[in-house]
C-alpha cells in the first residue's frame, strides 16, 4: 500500500479520484492500492525563541543575537489533528512507500518534508511533479514518479529561506524594540517593502509639478506639435505668429516594424494584467487562479516561466484548437496557430506558463464565479494571442517647418493586425469594464517631403509634469521581485 500526501484536501480529492481511492475515512481517502491524505498548508513551523533557552524568554539586548545551534520545530496548534492522522498513516504496518504530492515547488517540498521528519518516518518516498490537475496529467505523473531525494536541494533552499526569516525577524524585532522602548516589528521581506513605500511616498510629497505648453498645427489629418514651452505668453505668441502661415514637410521617416505576440502568462504578468484590466489585487488573482487549477481548468499558477516545454507541442496544439472552437468570437478564421514560438524548455524551471486545459470543454463556464471566469478568459485570450501571427505596421515620423519653428508628428499604418485582432476581439467580447491598453489605430495621411500646407489651423494646449505614481498592488509585487525581496513562487 502506498500513502499519497497532498498539500490540501481539494487536491487530495482530485488525486484520490484518479487513483480510485474513494472510501472516505477520518482525514484521508482509501483505495485498494493507495491511501490519499493531505496537509492543510504548513502543519509544522519553526519553534519560537523561548523554546530554545530560558534566557531567550525575556526581550533583552544582552541575549542578542539569538542563533540556534540546532533548529527546533513545533506542530501548529490549529492543525494538530491532521498531523496526528498523517503520523498514524506514516507508521501503518501496510504502508510500504510514501508519495509526496504537495505543490510542485519550494514551499510544497518543505511542507511535506517537515511532516515526514516530524513524524520520524523512515519509509522511502517518491515525488509527484505535475503542473495540471487533469486526470491525464495525474496519471502520467504517477507513471513518472521520481526518487524523493532528487529534490533535496529544493527542500534545503526552503529551509534556508525559513531560517533566514526567523533569524532576521526575531533578532531585528527584539533589537529595535529594546532600543526604542516600543514594539517595532522587523522582517526580511516586510521591512524593505515598507522602505520602498516610504521612499515612493516621499517622492510624491516632494514633487513640484511644472506647467508647460504645446503648440499644435492641424493639417489634413496631421497633428504636429512643438517642443515644450514653459511660458504661456510664449505659446500664445507662437500661435499668433503661425496664423495664416504655410507649413512645409521637411522630412518623412518610414520604418516597417513587427511586434511579436505577447508571451504566455506567468503568475506576475497575470496578476499585473488582472489588476490593470479587472481591478483585482495580486492575492485575489492568485486565489482565483488556484481555484481554477484545482478545478482542472488551468495549469499550475505559481510559476515564473512564460514558456511551455518542448515536449508540450502536441498538447498545446490540442488546447489551442479546443479554445478556438469554444470561443469563436476571439478566433481568426484561416489563421494557423504558431505553437513553436510558445516552446522553450531552457526557460522553464519548476513549472511552465499558465495555460487553460482541455477540461474547459467539459465545463459549464456560466457556473463559475465571476472572478474565476474573468481570470480564465484572460488566460484563454493570452494563449490565443501568443500563438497568433505578428502585428506588423509602418511607423512614420515627420518634421514640419512653420514660420521658422520646428514641429513633429508621428503615427502608423497597420499592415497586418495578427495577434492584435484577437486582443481587439477579446476586449469587445469580454472587456466591457476594462480600458484598452492602446488607443484605436488610425491611418497616417500620405505625405511627401516638400509638401506645403496652406493656412494651417493652430492651437495650444496646457499640460503638467506628472509626479511618481502611488504603487498599485501588482506593480509593487513586481518591483519587490525585481530587486530580490520576494520570489513569485515563495508563498
Amino acid at each position: 500500500m502506498q500513502l499519497v500526501i497532498a498539500e490540501k484536501p481539494s487536491v487530495a480529492r482530485n488525486i484520490a479520484k484518479v487513483l480510485h481511492a474513494t472510501n472516505v475515512k477520518d482525514g484521508y481517502l482509501e483505495g485498494k492500492e493507495y491511501l490519499v491524505s493531505w496537509c492543510i498548508g504548513h502543519l509544522i513551523e519553526l519553534a519560537s525563541a523561548d523554546q530554545y533557552r530560558d534566557d531567550w524568554k525575556a526581550w533583552k539586548y544582552e541575549t542578542l543575537p539569538m542563533i540556534p545551534e540546532n533548529w527546533k520545530y513545533q506542530i501548529k496548534e490549529s492543525t494538530k489533528g491532521q498531523f496526528r492522522v498523517l503520523k498514524e498513516l506514516l507508521h501503518r504496518a501496510d504502508i510500504t512507500e510514501v508519495i509526496c504530492a504537495t505543490d510542485a515547488g519550494r514551499e510544497g517540498e518543505l511542507i511535506f518534508r517537515l511532516v515526514y521528519n516530524q513524524a520520524e518516518c523512515k519509509l522511502p518516498f517518491k515525488r509527484l511533479w505535475i503542473s495540471s490537475m487533469e486526470e491525464k496529467a495525474i496519471l502520467e505523473g504517477f507513471q513518472q514518479l521520481k526518487d524523493g531525494h532528487e529534490y533535496d536541494d529544493l527542500y534545503y533552499s526552503a529551509v534556508a529561506r525559513s531560517e533566514a526569516d526567523w533569524l532576521v525577524g526575531i533578532n531585528a524585532t527584539r533589537l529595535f524594540t529594546v532600543l526604542y522602548h516600543h514594539r517595532l516589528i522587523v522582517g526580511r521581506v516586510q521591512t524593505p517593502t515598507l522602505a520602498m513605500l516610504v521612499e515612493r511616498e516621499k517622492s510624491i510629497e516632494n514633487f513640484q509639478k511644472e506647467k508647460y505648453y504645446l503648440v499644435h498645427l492641424l493639417m489634413d489629418g496631421l497633428d504636429a506639435v512643438s517642443n515644450r514651452i514653459k511660458e504661456k505668453s510664449a505659446a500664445v505668441q507662437m500661435m499668433e505668429d503661425m496664423k495664416d502661415e504655410t507649413a512645409q514637410i521637411l522630412s518623412v521617416k518610414k520604418e516597417k516594424k513587427k511586434v511579436q505576440p505577447p508571451k504566455l502568462y506567468d503568475l506576475t504578468t497575470l496578476q499585473r494584467e488582472a489588476n490593470r484590466l479587472l481591478g483585482f489585487t495580486a492575492q485575489q488573482t492568485l486565489d482565483y487562479t488556484q481555484s481554477l487549477y484545482e478545478k482542472k481548468l488551468v495549469t499550475y499558477p505559481r510559476t515564473d516561466s512564460q514558456y511551455l516545454t518542448d515536449d508540450m507541442e502536441e498538447n498545446a496544439l490540442l488546447v489551442v484548437g479546443a479554445v478556438n472552437s469554444m470561443f469563436p468570437e476571439m478566433s481568426i478564421k484561416g489563421s494557423e496557430p504558431d505553437i513553436k514560438r510558445l516552446l522553450n524548455s531552457k526557460k522553464v524551471s519548476d513549472h511552465h506558463a499558465i495555460i487553460p486545459t482541455v477540461e474547459i470543454t467539459n465545463m459549464d463556464l456560466k457556473a463559475l464565479p465571476g472572478g474565476e471566469k474573468e481570470i480564465l478568459m484572460l488566460i484563454v485570450s493570452k494563449l490565443l494571442c501568443a500563438s497568433e501571427q505578428e502585428y506588423i505596421y509602418e511607423s512614420i515620423k515627420t518634421e514640419i517647418s512653420c514660420h521658422g519653428e520646428l514641429f513633429t508628428a508621428s503615427g502608423k499604418n497597420v499592415l497586418q493586425y495578427g495577434w492584435k485582432e484577437v486582443e481587439e476581439r477579446f476586449f469587445k467580447s469580454y472587456g466591457k469594464n476594462a480600458e484598452k491598453p492602446e488607443e484605436e489605430e488610425s491611418d497616417f495621411p500620405d505625405i511627401k517631403i516638400g509638401q506645403v500646407f496652406e493656412c494651417v489651423v493652430v492651437k495650444f494646449s496646457e499640460h503638467f509634469t506628472a509626479p511618481p505614481k502611488h504603487y498599485t498592488d501588482v506593480i509593487f509585487c513586481e518591483r519587490k521581485e525585481w530587486i530580490g525581496i520576494e520570489e513569485r513562487s515563495s508563498a
